[in-house]
């Protein structure tokens, strides 16, 4: 058997694996990570490479502020002004619940988004007779399209960003992604609220409590101090100075968080998703076994297939958009998009096509998993206390997946063009 059809052989059964989610994401990336390497398709001084990669010190500075935000009271307190505001109607109450979300979500994780927000949107139901099933998956779908939009909103971008500096390629600025960011939410945003409010007519939330930063607790000092360092940070991050790293903004923040106790330094540590750090750092070597046994290349010749010859702008980027959607119906979306970050290289390169336009489709694409609960940890999180069946994420999911795409075909190839010249 070929290194290729071993390498594939393995993502088999790494994909059953995360489909059943009968063990952890993370052990299934690691236990592939290390067949692959007793099997000699990744080097073993590779194998643990990729927990030395500086995006993993960025994503654990970036969680620490998120969290701090989250224990100072400060995301709570936003969104409980910004929903209040919205009053008792269920649709006003649905953008003011959306539009937070996706703000949030450019700066804190969208899983920490996600569980921040759920409890102060149920109890708001809850006190406006409002079945909470209509907004909690509305207000998870939007955290994808606001950490899409900024670099360090959702681990695909800084993905398929590290992924095109490894090749040589640049990187994308810090809000690049907003181009296509900013029309997506619009859209998607526009679609639930016509579209999503009917198709969760049938659903009914669950009666589980949920815990959030009491109003006594919070403490308004910590509050301006936390929210000062974030500004700072966006703003230092935003500024891209020369000398200074994306992560060493970051780790300089999240140590701020914890001098000035914003956060403790246990919570700061258990603020840090170790789940994400471990599936990326492990996913990288997984990454290296398709591009070492030609896997990666065998994919995009059979995406070249798909496309044929002298295949358009357009079709260049719909054809991996689409395929990295469908792999969001069974991977989770950071595994997504190191799968398919090395796929679209290569495409790239035996089409002549402009590898931004290819990776910012694969970026999107990988956050707009919507399909399943298994797409992302969001997904997971209001699927229980939503009282949705999977069959509700396919009612939702396959139209707002439609128009995503659709926006994102539209625009990817007008920034960034596909050809030189196009």
């Amino acid at each position: 058997m070929t290194q290729a059809n071993l390498t594939f052989a393995v993502l088999a059964v790494m994909a059953g694996c995360f489909l059943t989610q009968r063990i952890p994401h993370y052990v299934t990336a690691m236990s592939g990570a290390l067949v692959l390497a007793f099997l000699g398709i990744v080097p073993m001084k590779a194998l643990f490479s990729g927990f030395a990669n500086p995006t993993l010190i960025l994503f654990a500075g970036m969680f620490v502020i998120g969290g701090a935000m989250f224990q100072t009271g400060l995301a709570n307190a936003v969104g409980e002004w910004a929903v209040r505001k919205m009053g008792r109607d269920e649709r006003r109450l649905l953008w003011g619940t959306m539009l937070v979300a996706a703000v949030l979500s450019t700066v804190a994780s969208n899983t920490g988004t996600t569980a921040a927000l759920m409890p102060v949107v149920m109890s708001i139901c809850l006190a406006a007779g409002i079945p909470a099933s209509r907004q909690l998956m509305p207000m998870a779908f939007t955290t994808g399209f606001g950490g899409f939009s900024a670099l360090i909103g959702t681990p695909p971008n800084m993905i398929v960003s590290e992924a095109m500096h490894q090749a040589g390629k640049g990187t994308f600025g810090f809000f690049e992604f907003a181009w296509v960011g900013i029309p997506v939410a619009l859209a998607g945003m526009l679609y639930l609220d016509l579209a999503g409010l009917r198709l969760l007519s049938g659903a009914r939330a669950s009666t589980a409590s949920f815990q959030t930063v009491a109003a006594s607790d919070r403490k308004a000092w910590k509050m301006w101090v936390c929210a000062a360092i974030l500004l700072g940070v966006v703003a230092v991050m935003v500024l891209d100075l020369k000398g200074v790293s994306l992560e060493a903004v970051a780790v300089a923040g999240a140590v701020l968080c914890v001098l000035t106790g914003c956060i403790g330094g246990k919570q700061a540590i258990e603020s840090i998703e170790w789940d994400t750090v471990l599936l990326f750092g492990s996913m990288f070597a997984v990454a290296l076994a398709m591009s070492e046994s030609g896997a990666a290349e065998r994919i995009a010749h059979g995406l070249l297939l798909v496309l044929g010859p002298g295949a358009g702008g357009y079709w260049i980027v719909a054809i991996p958009l689409i395929f990295t959607m469908l792999l969001g119906t069974i991977l989770s979306n950071t595994a997504s998009a190191m799968l398919m970050a090395p796929i679209g290289l290569f495409l790239a390169g035996e089409t002549g096509a402009n590898p931004r336009s290819i990776m910012m489709a694969i970026a999107l694409a990988a956050s707009c998993s919507f399909l399943t609960p298994l797409g992302t940890p969001p997904n997971m999180i209001v699927w229980e206390p939503g009282g949705y069946r999977f069959v509700d994420y396919l009612k939702v999911g396959v139209g707002l997946s439609v128009v995503c795409a659709l926006v994102g075909i539209l625009i990817i190839p007008l920034r960034w063009p596909v050809f030189a010249g196009g």
